[in-house]
């Protein structure tokens, strides 16, 4: 095999690999996967080492015809998406950092500007092998306990060494149109109706995604695949994609930057870095400019504490960290964003409707983990950078506040940053009581941490 299609004899090796590692951990010992990149916001307590799954990271194989790739667990969709192409294939959602891995994806819940269409990474996998706490592989599809419990469980079940995903056909240009509202209301009544019909102003909608600048300045990103050839925009350069939106009503990408075009800049928080300046720009080397340095970047600052300490001694008051992305109904959507502004206040945020995907293997019934309700539309907000709370302020008020009305509205709030529930309301929110009992079955000694812990201990 060339490239980053390995081929089933190096799968295979590279599982061993992983079970041999797995087999030298203490019992004690915390299981974690020994990996170069997380999209991970919480901090945890440090592991000593973790799982090799340096044999983990490509493409098994890829079917045109049937329209499927086997895909080890730790391949970035980076990686994926560099085999798929050349096929005119790509997966159905292709969540929109590079170094996701689709093993992460599926156990952490990635989404993007397909899952209107399309529903969450997960609901396009047709089988997956899982290492589960017992030290097995066990090979799980749709409708089992352990596949239907995977999804939002974050390693608390096993870890994903090989999954069977649908591929779908992608033209090799996309072409979008910035629609601009002046409310978040228009905006909610647009993205229904873009659900319910597939199209905007008499024109297809394969792709949506948008920005709220201000309550009175939001665009819908609407993408239409195209094999129509013409000029394509570049915002892997001096030019930044989010800034398009309000530059311009029209614009066309190639397929493979329109899937990384939030890459480059990290979405806008690469403005954290001076990023938005020209000057700096221009001295910042092109392949350093992606989501992966930057959030090594982050994570050096946060094991460090420099930005808190110099808060400290300038007598700057305290900040929160304020990272996450929440699903609301889409009905309530401008009611959420008129209470984050009163309470919160940081702008710009993503928006990014969805829907559980209708005709999959599992019929659009609820994930008991994550349990968004069929036939619902709903929009994930996301807001990433930090607000003054002061230095009296418990642990974590706008984050705790963002849970509550989050809970209020209906929605659910994704768990890969930091999360503040109590136990109970924790097990009520994404079914405790039943991913324990999924998890005695496949981990009976326990060797894994579970979701709780994860999520709100910190462990």
């Amino acid at each position: 095999m060339t490239g980053n299609v390995v081929g089933a004899h190096e799968h295979q090796e590279g599982v061993e690999r992983l079970l041999r590692s797995f087999s030298l951990l203490p019992v004690d010992a915390p299981v974690r996967l020994a990996k170069a990149t997380t999209n991970l916001f919480r901090p945890r307590a440090a592991a000593a080492s973790g799982l090799d799954v340096s044999g983990l990271t490509g493409v098994v194989s890829i079917d045109p015809v049937a329209r499927t790739a086997d895909v080890q667990g730790v391949c970035t969709y980076a990686d994926l998406v560099d085999a798929t192409l050349p096929h005119g294939l790509a997966p159905l959602v292709v969540p929109q950092l590079r170094t996701i891995t689709l093993g992460g994806a599926v156990a952490g819940l990635g989404i993007e500007s397909t899952s209107f269409r399309h529903g969450l990474p997960h609901e396009s996998v047709l089988e997956m092998d899982v290492l589960t706490g017992a030290g097995e592989i066990v090979t799980t599809r749709p409708g089992e306990e352990l596949f239907d419990a995977f999804p939002n469980s974050y390693g608390s079940l096993g870890y994903a060494t090989r999954l069977r995903i649908e591929l779908t056909e992608v033209a090799p240009y996309v072409a979008l149109r910035h629609q601009r509202f002046s409310s978040a209301g228009l905006l909610a009544a647009a993205v229904a109706r873009i659900c319910e019909r597939g199209s905007w102003k008499g024109e297809r909608v394969d792709a949506m995604d948008g920005v709220a600048f201000t309550p009175g300045e939001l665009y819908l990103t609407l993408a239409r695949w195209t094999d129509e050839p013409g000029p394509t925009s570049d915002y892997t350069g001096d030019r930044i994609f989010y800034r398009s939106l309000q530059e311009r009503a029209t614009d066309r990408l190639t397929t493979h930057d329109y899937l990384w075009r939030w890459d480059t800049d990290w979405f806008w928080c690469s403005g954290a870095f001076g990023l938005d300046d020209p000057r700096v720009r221009r001295l910042w080397p092109r392949r350093w400019r992606r989501s992966d340095v930057y959030s090594r970047l982050v994570g050096l600052e946060r094991r460090y504490g420099v930005v808190d300490r110099l808060d400290a001694r300038a007598g700057r008051p305290r900040r929160e960290r304020v990272i996450q992305d929440v699903e609301v109904p889409v009905g309530r959507l401008a009611d959420f964003l008129t209470w984050f502004d009163a309470e919160v206040g940081m702008r710009p945020v993503w928006l990014c409707p969805l829907r559980l995907r209708a005709g999959t293997a599992g019929d659009g019934r609820p994930w008991p983990t994550y349990p968004l309700e069929p036939g619902t539309t709903y929009v994930n907000v996301g807001f990433w950078g930090t607000v003054g709370v002061g230095d009296g302020a418990e642990d974590g008020p706008l984050n705790r506040a963002i849970e509550t009305r989050v809970h209020e509205l209906g929605g659910h709030k994704s768990l890969y940053s930091e999360a503040y529930y109590d136990r109970e309301t924790f097990d009520a929110l994404y079914a405790g009581d039943h991913l324990a009992a999924v998890k005695r079955r496949h981990d009976p000694q326990d060797r894994l941490t579970s979701l709780y812990d994860k999520a709100v201990r910190r462990r």
